[in-house]
């Protein structure tokens, strides 16, 4: 089946988020800030976040990944506290590979809502998500190995590290090599 053909669902609810497809007009004001408040903790592991991207191409962005969304490449979700819409992060199911049926999951937090959980709470359900609704075989995390908070969201919710790629990628801000570590897990 051609992955285009599949319902996924815009706006997913847990205990305590709400997870939601970047598809507002003005979204990008609020990650804009987010990005404002956590640009010390992300700049340390994300390329994209090397200095602070200004409003408007914060909303390109996000207009991006809704086309991306929509033509079923990456699955960006949007994660907002259900009881108060703070923003809280992002995550994604990307790299998809839809013939061996596997995924990738990615996201970054709001570094003032760090160490609550919720983004283990969120890359929780779009395991569920890529496991029940898309028939995934396989979901992996890649992520730094001196991440150690991202490291922990992958042990907490019993994904496998199955090596450490030594000397495999630049960091962030290009100064060293640094090694990445594959989290999976299967069904």
């Amino acid at each position: 089946m051609d992955p285009i053909l599949i319902d996924v669902p815009l706006q997913i609810e847990t205990d305590r988020l709400i997870l939601r497809a970047p598809q507002q007009a003005g979204d990008g004001k609020v990650v804009h800030q987010a990005i404002k408040d956590s640009i010390n903790e992300l700049k340390k592991w994300l390329v994209l976040f090397q200095s602070i991207p200004t409003v408007e191409e914060t909303e390109i962005l996000l207009r991006n990944a809704h086309i991306d969304f929509l033509k079923r490449e990456c699955l960006r979700y949007l994660i907002f506290h259900k009881d108060t819409n703070d923003f809280i992060g992002t995550a994604s199911l990307h790299r998809m590979n839809w013939k061996i049926s596997k995924c990738e999951i990615g996201y970054w937090i709001n570094s003032p809502f760090s160490g609550n959980g919720y983004m283990t709470e969120a890359v929780g359900e779009l395991t569920n998500l890529g496991f029940q609704k898309f028939k995934f075989r396989r979901i992996e995390i890649r992520c730094e190995s001196a991440n150690n908070k991202s490291r922990s969201v992958a042990a907490k919710l019993g994904f496998e590290l199955e090596g450490t790629l030594r000397n495999d990628d630049l960091s962030a801000d290009g100064s060293k090599i640094t090694d990445t570590c594959i989290y999976s897990i299967i069904k």
